[in-house]
């Protein structure tokens, strides 16, 4: 992997000018680890300047005590000065947020091969009128109305890494730029197709953690971009039943919750890693059942597998999938459930460290602002998981390459899964 300079040329330890009162600095090894993935992900910045300034800005992010605004960073690691300079950097300037959110995915991917790609949305409650894209709005996953920002956000999973690699912001109709008069829906669809694209990494499984946008149209984007998906769906959407030996077949369009419980007898047991609590396993009840959407018309109807989870046997299932996941025959329903509790390690890993980045703190009007400010926060987030993995940069484990997609059959435990669509 190339790099853009040693080590040497770029150091800078802001938290070296902390004064009393300020948190602990990050340890060396979060530190060796900013300065390889900078030197690595932000070669796209063409001037040296930019670079130094775009290392300076993720140890800031890493050091700063509380809320990561400009201001705030500035005043730990050079003053006014330094706060004129950074928000020109992040505000002002011109550079493009896009490639380095690319490199940084070829980065991970090279140290903990990807598992898979989950998209959340992640709610920023603000007031007032001084930031982009706020206003009223309804939050899907809360199910109430919120003021503030809707982003969502695009995350590399692999065996030991998860982490935000890019990001979209749902914008008002009288805002101008991306997502722009989009719903909901196509805004986070957008989103992923694009930053999975610019990647340009082989397909892999994309997880649609997103209330209500398991959609006819959804999927069909997804397979006219031939991309794999796992999309969850709620218990009242409408599906075929496609296999003929199954209660259902024939029937019409059936709610999905409806279809499940009547091959509640094809249960079986899965055991998975709980992302709540390392170390630990459970295990639930799950079925599968072959699937098509309904649409007008007959060409565009795509099979499909309705995933079902019951935590509890004795009411309906709790989770519920649809997914056109195939290597090239269907996985068994273990695995595919096994797939999804990346979902989970998403929500663990947001609800513990989105903040401490500063994911939420960007403060002001400019839409390139705010994406070049998560897009440092994601390369400050991506630091301190890799210190924390002690895998060496750019070099995955063994077993990792061994189940690398398409190096043979699926792990059993979170991990590259491969798929394609049928």
């Amino acid at each position: 992997m190339s790099t853009i300079t040693h080590r040497s040329h770029l150091q800078t330890r802001p938290w070296a000018r902390l004064g009393t009162g300020a948190c602990a600095p990050p340890s060396d090894r979060v530190h060796e680890a900013a300065e390889d993935l900078c030197g690595a992900v932000l070669s796209s910045l063409r001037r040296r300047d930019q670079r130094e300034k775009g290392l300076q800005y993720v140890q800031g992010l890493l050091a700063t005590p509380g809320r990561k605004s400009i201001r705030n960073i500035a005043q730990q690691i050079g003053g006014t000065a330094t706060d004129q300079s950074l928000h020109h950097f992040i505000a002002g300037s011109t550079w493009d947020w896009r490639p380095i959110r690319s490199a940084l995915s070829r980065y991970l991917e090279q140290s903990c091969p990807l598992t898979a790609w989950v998209i959340q949305p992640m709610t920023i409650p603000k007031g007032g009128e001084h930031s982009v894209g706020v206003w009223r709005q309804y939050d899907p996953q809360r199910r109430q109305m919120f003021r503030g920002q809707q982003a969502f956000g695009i995350w590399f999973t692999s065996p030991h890494v998860v982490t935000p690699v890019g990001w979209r912001l749902h914008l008002p109709e009288e805002e101008a730029g991306e997502g722009s008069g989009e719903t909901y829906e196509e805004c986070a669809v957008t989103g992923i197709l694009e930053a999975v694209r610019q990647v340009g990494l082989p397909p892999r499984p994309v997880l649609l953690d997103i209330p209500g946008i398991g959609t006819r149209s959804t999927m069909n984007r997804f397979a006219d971009a031939k991309l794999p998906v796992l999309a969850r769906i709620g218990p009242d959407t409408r599906l075929l039943v496609t296999d003929p030996a199954l209660p259902g077949h024939g029937a019409g369009a059936l709610a999905a919750s409806e279809v499940l419980q009547k091959v509640r007898a094809l249960r079986t047991p899965a055991e998975w890693a709980d992302p709540a609590h390392p170390g630990r396993r459970r295990a639930t009840l799950v079925a599968a059942v072959r699937v098509m959407m309904p649409d007008p018309a007959p060409t565009r109807r795509r099979h499909l597998t309705l995933l079902g989870e019951w935590t509890d046997p004795h009411r309906p299932p709790s989770q519920l999938w649809v997914t056109d996941l195939s290597q090239p025959a269907p996985l068994a329903p273990a695995a595919l459930l096994r797939l999804t509790k990346q979902t989970g390690r998403v929500s663990e890993t947001s609800a513990h460290s989105v903040q401490e980045v500063g994911l939420r703190d960007f403060a002001g009007r400019s839409l390139s602002g705010w994406h070049r400010h998560v897009t440092m926060a994601s390369v400050a987030h991506a630091a301190r998981c890799l210190s924390e993995t002690g895998v060496p940069a750019g070099s995955a484990t063994a077993q990792d390459r061994r189940t690398a997609p398409g190096s043979g059959p699926a792990s059993s435990e979170p991990g590259p899964v491969v798929g394609a669509p049928r």
